[in-house]
């Protein structure tokens, strides 16, 4: 699935064009609303990821166009976080808007929550015999449901979004937070990797494979 990345700040592009592509997406960048023109006209993407302060013009009038044109769906990407910023684009059309500096794992959450919504994204996550429905919320083993709490929900979620990808300790610690705002500790992962093993029938740690000082990922 390809997304196109407009932004002119180098080490974002460096950063979101490596998160993008481990999450199996197909990046390409432009650096300005010219080159973004000549993208769209000759490609196909399932999303736009936009910035508004470009060096030839102005985000909004991009999305704009990008509108006027079908339904590719946008995020705002922006260092601005003025309400009247955000109300601006999201009524003329931009699909979510989020402010630098963001997480990134929240930012791949909302990007498939808006693929999911535009009709380009598969809401079901299937690892082995595990199966996550991102919108219903339901968990199967083999079929029978498998109740979670929310932060195991997210923890798994999170890993099955990208099945063999290692998610250091840090990674999880720094990006999963619990459903009272609070930031999940070390101990509490370390239960909660636990009980999750143990509700999805994990007692050989064949299914959530940890890596020994490093971190955790969901076996294929």
């Amino acid at each position: 699935m390809k997304i196109m990345l407009v932004e002119d700040n180098e080490a974002i592009i460096m950063g979101l064009e490596y998160l993008l592509s481990q999450e199996g997406y197909q990046v390409v960048t432009a650096r300005n609303i010219a080159e973004a023109g000549a993208v769209l006209a000759g490609e196909e993407c399932a999303l736009v990821l936009l910035d508004i302060g470009l060096p030839d013009g102005d985000g909004f009038e991009l999305c704009r166009k990008i509108k006027r044109q079908g339904q590719t769906p946008v995020i705002f990407l922006t260092a601005k976080e003025e309400e009247t910023d955000v109300v601006k684009g999201l009524d003329m059309g931009a699909d979510d808007y989020i402010i630098k500096p963001f997480r990134n794992r929240e930012l791949i959450s909302r990007i498939r929550g808006v693929l999911r919504r535009s009709g380009k994204g598969n809401p079901t996550l299937r690892c082995k015999d595990v199966s996550l429905n991102t919108e219903t919320g339901r968990v199967t083993r083999c079929g029978e449901e498998i109740p979670l709490t929310k932060l195991e929900y997210r923890i798994l979620s999170a890993m099955m979004s990208c099945p063999g990808k290692l998610f250091t300790r840090d990674e999880i610690l720094s990006d999963i937070w619990d459903i009272s705002g609070n930031f999940v500790n070390d101990n509490t992962l370390s239960v909660t990797i636990k009980r999750l093993r143990e509700k999805l029938g994990d007692n050989e740690c064949r299914f959530i494979k940890t890596v020994r000082g490093m971190g955790y990922r969901v076996e294929q």
